[in-house]
């Protein structure tokens, strides 16, 4: 079986998910998405001038003679930041209806039922709690690279840090749609999607990238949650302890 790629498999995920079949559990993820994008825009442009003053502030004067370097640096920390944010929100709210679209396309693309049994009420409920976790995870970790970006000297760091972090939180986001709809655990999908490092980061980063796309991103996303259940019949179905 040839080896599927990230961006075969986001291709392949978003023209899946516009098909006449799955496209009516695009749209409830989709209106919730331009509705936080919206909010966040308005806000991020209102305040991130003062945000990037009062980092720039920070700066040590003996690393005065680097600001030209230190400040875009701190602009794409920002961005980063911002999208991160974004992106954690909008998959907190529309967690449900991205599982329910994951398991509508395991079975038009794959042909097969995932194992979920639990019922719609109770998988939108326990999809909700699924993303508590994940947030329990993943929030620790966001706070350790906050005060990085605010330590002078160590921050100059943190948009690569920043980077890397948003692909490992892309591909647990997006990929434990399909794990959990077949009963995986959480700490055993961390365990899958570190034994495949590459397809894993590949398709988070691919993800992140994504994200950054104004406008475009709406549209893309719920491509991403079909791409996901491609990379998992492919990569991670078969994995065992």
């Amino acid at each position: 079986m040839a080896a599927l790629s990230a961006l075969e498999a986001l291709t392949r995920g978003t023209r899946l998910v516009y098909t006449p079949g799955l496209r009516r559990y695009v749209f409830v993820p989709l209106a919730v998405n331009l509705l936080v994008y919206a909010a966040m825009l308005h806000y991020v442009l209102s305040h991130f001038g003062g945000w990037l003053a009062g980092w720039m502030a920070m700066v040590p004067g003996w690393l005065g003679w680097l600001e030209w370097l230190i400040w875009p640096l701190f602009v794409v920390t920002l961005v980063l930041m911002v999208f991160f944010t974004f992106t954690l929100v909008t998959h907190l709210i529309a967690a449900p209806f991205y599982g329910f679209l994951a398991a509508r396309v395991e079975v038009s693309a794959c042909g097969r039922e995932p194992l979920d049994d639990r019922g719609l009420l109770r998988t939108g409920v326990d999809a909700l709690g699924r993303e508590l976790v994940k947030l329990a995870y993943i929030l620790p970790r966001l706070a350790v690279l906050l005060v990085i970006s605010w330590v002078p000297a160590l921050n100059v760091a943190a948009p690569l840090l920043w980077a890397a972090f948003s692909a490992w939180v892309m591909a647990i986001t997006y990929l434990d749609y399909p794990m959990d709809n077949n009963k995986v655990t959480f700490a055993d999908m961390r365990r899958r999607l570190r034994a495949r490092p590459w397809p894993t980061l590949s398709y988070g980063g691919l993800v992140t990238l994504i994200t950054w796309l104004p406008l475009a991103n709406l549209l893309l996303l719920p491509g991403a949650v079909a791409g996901a259940v491609l990379m998992w019949d492919r990569h991670y179905r078969g994995q065992t302890d």
